[in-house]
């Protein structure tokens, strides 16, 4: 680092450290000034408690020993300052232009602050190449966080919907059951390989029942993510049953050459219900239910 500027940046740590409370109270106007129609605004709490950390975190960087182009990264502080910011902006659904133009606004409040110092021409020239380097690249992660933060959320509320489309539900002692509606493809297949076998577990299960009689089409995609849910559940020491086989599928499995024997299908889910309570030594459905009707006369007389 040169020493014109090592000298220009201890200057505008100076500035920022003695004008501080200006300049951020400056940048909080800006962003006030400047929210579209339409679009939900930060509150202005929030903006000063951002301003503020952002200013003391941009007056240490400007201290530190290190090249300008390296300082954002270089400084954890200003580096995790501007990451917090974009990621509760992301989480709070602000815009992502907003967020980057943010960081960039502070530029603007710098340089205002630094017009009223007594700054030669060849020192504010380098106190502006200085500052718009630094925020240039502030607002460049601004940008690249607010887009990571938005895509974890977007990646989070899918796979949320993934497990309420796809509920694992206990049918009987032993048993349980999931209804499949729609479409399988890998990323739910793995949803429903997970919650099942996560239940399989926390319910002692022994017998678990996929009823894909919702499911629109059995293509070898979909074949291979049954077949492969079926040996993890066999691998947790449980059985599987397949229900909802269709004429239509039948065929369309059969035309397609899937080899299917090695599991356990049925028509229905009242089919698969009474083959999983078999399957766990128990009275038939129909007994258990006869019984349970039989009982409830005997006690109303």
């Amino acid at each position: 680092m040169s020493s014109t500027e090592s000298a220009v940046r201890d200057r505008l740590a100076e500035v920022l450290t003695r004008r501080g409370t200006e300049i951020a109270d400056r940048w909080v106007q800006l962003q006030l000034d400047r929210v579209d129609p339409g679009v939900q605004p930060v509150p202005e709490a929030d903006l000063r408690e951002e301003g503020d950390a952002l200013v003391t975190a941009l007056a240490a960087a400007m201290a530190r020993p290190v090249p300008t182009t390296h300082l954002l990264t270089g400084h954890p502080e200003l580096h995790d300052t501007v990451v917090d910011m974009s990621l509760r902006r992301a989480r709070s659904g602000s815009v992502a232009s907003a967020t980057s133009q943010a960081v960039l606004g502070l530029k603007e409040a710098l340089l205002e602050a630094v017009r009223h110092e007594e700054f030669g021409p060849e020192d504010m020239f380098h106190a502006a190449l200085l500052v718009n380097l630094l925020l240039d690249a502030a607002g460049a992660l601004s940008f690249e966080t607010y887009a990571d933060g938005r895509e974890e959320i977007i990646r989070r509320q899918s796979r949320q919907l993934l497990e309420a489309s796809t509920p694992v539900v206990r049918l009987w002692r032993d048993v349980l059951a999931v209804p499949l509606i729609g479409n399988l493809d890998t990323a739910r297949s793995q949803v429903v390989m997970e919650n099942l076998l996560e239940a399989i577990q926390r319910h002692g299960a022994r017998v678990a029942i996929i009823d894909i009689t919702g499911v629109p089409m059995v293509d070898t995609s979909v074949a291979q993510h049954l077949m492969q849910t079926v040996k993890a559940v066999r691998l947790m020491g449980a059985e599987c049953v397949v229900s909802g086989i269709r004429p239509a599928i039948a065929q369309t499995i059969v035309q397609l050459g899937i080899d299917l024997s090695g599991i356990l299908t049925r028509a229905t889910l009242a089919d698969a219900l009474e083959t999983a309570v078999g399957l766990t030594g128990q009275e038939s459905v129909q007994d258990t239910v006869a019984a349970a009707a039989a009982d409830g006369v005997r006690s109303a007389r």
